[in-house]
């Protein structure tokens, strides 16, 4: 079987590489149905892009890389293709875009652009061998118990990451990388909770609580959430992208206050009330109960000195936690690290030594922060893949 191009990958960026790569697209997953990641994201109704996605919302070893992608197919443009197909959305908070009915209207907005350009979808079919002459590849594709080698002029790579196996994950992409000599940035786990020696917060897990979380210099204003093995939500979830092994990170208790001028008040005002109960108007009651004797909370609020006040909020503003290690690729929404992009082309997202190999998507070393980030990076890399495509087919 002869095409002109084979897409591995039928999830967020692969799909769209196949809706703007031209004519006789393959695309090929292992999967029962394509865009599996799409269907279970945002609690089934699809983050599906934010609106202040720009490259600083990026980390890879080269931050410029993914500038090209981001900036010729913008947030902006994806947003008028769903408005084109008439999905209902909805801002929730800090710019994350979601459908207002389900992700399936994602996938199916997808699938209806593939069928405009005729590309074919084979699921449950299995890639073995890839072999590359210098003018097409070979590839070993059995589906329904049958093995056939197609050859394509162009092979696009977007099976994504490692994380969340359950679905599927592999790392295959990483392998046919490796194939073609093309280096990797040691891909880890992205987005992902974090772990805690001798669950020492599982009497607090359920209890969710504003902060400021800081992990190696880089700091996010959302919501920690304590687990029976650790600490998650969306504040804990953005850091761990920075976090490494062995390194602390350093949480703001209740940064949408001034603790100081209020606990000075209180003083005023209630200096009867035990110290506990007034900082439990701020933080919640359990947590509270969990701090009082690290830090020595005795007393009425009205015996504490401005030093003594002093001491207590700077612990609360900078509790400093040492994570024992991460929930893994089992929970991670993304994997951080992938396809050195020093061996791409920022433009087309073509190999640089392999003319007509490309890579997209989550394999590649471009990790967005969590709000509809990484699917940004989905349409950009995989439009950008496409056009290139279609351009060398006109060529």
């Amino acid at each position: 079987m002869k095409i002109q191009t084979l897409i591995i990958g039928a999830g967020a960026a692969g799909m769209m590489c196949a809706a703007h790569a031209g004519d006789c697209v393959l695309i090929v997953d292992h999967a029962k149905a394509p865009g599996e990641k799409i269907r279970i994201s945002g609690g089934g109704r699809c983050n599906f892009t934010n609106l202040y996605a720009s490259p600083g919302n990026f980390l890879s070893r080269n931050k410029h890389f993914c500038k090209s992608a981001l900036k010729r197919y913008t947030q902006w443009v994806f947003i008028d293709l769903v408005d084109q197909h008439r999905i209902p959305w909805h801002e929730k908070t800090l710019g994350q875009l979601f459908c207002d009915t389900s992700a399936k209207d994602i996938i199916a907005m997808l699938r209806a652009e593939m069928d405009k350009v005729g590309a074919q979808l084979w699921l449950q079919t299995e890639v073995g061998e890839i072999s590359h002459d210098g003018s097409q590849f070979r590839i070993t594709l059995t589906k329904d118990g049958k093995t056939r080698t197609v050859t394509a002029r162009n092979l696009v790579v977007a099976c994504g990451g490692k994380s969340i196996p359950k679905m599927g994950a592999t790392g295959l992409g990483y392998d046919i990388a490796k194939q073609f000599g093309l280096p990797l940035v040691t891909p880890r786990p992205a987005l992902v909770p974090l772990t805690f020696p001798d669950d020492q917060f599982k009497h607090l897990a359920g209890v969710s609580v504003p902060t400021r979380v800081s992990a190696n210099g880089t700091s996010f204003d959302e919501a920690l959430l304590f687990t029976h093995r650790g600490l998650s939500g969306p504040a804990i979830l953005q850091a761990s992208s920075y976090w490494r092994e062995g390194d602390a990170i350093s949480v703001h208790l209740a940064p949408e206050i001034d603790l100081m001028t209020a606990l000075q008040k209180d003083r005023q005002t209630d200096g009867r009330k035990a110290l506990t109960t007034r900082l439990s108007q701020y933080l919640p009651a359990r947590l509270v109960d969990h701090l009082t004797e690290e830090l020595a909370l005795a007393g009425t609020i009205g015996d504490q000195s401005d030093a003594a006040l002093h001491t207590i909020c700077n612990a609360l503003q900078n509790w400093e936690l040492r994570p024992g290690g991460s929930e893994g690729y089992r929970t991670a929404e993304v994997t951080l690290g992938g396809v050195d992009t020093d061996s791409l082309s920022s433009q087309t997202m073509m190999a640089k030594d392999v003319p007509g190999l490309y890579f997209i998507g989550e394999c590649v070393d471009v990790t967005g922060w969590l709000g509809g980030y990484n699917f940004q990076w989905a349409w950009s890399s995989g439009w950008a893949a496409g056009q290139a495509i279609r351009f060398r087919q006109a060529a």
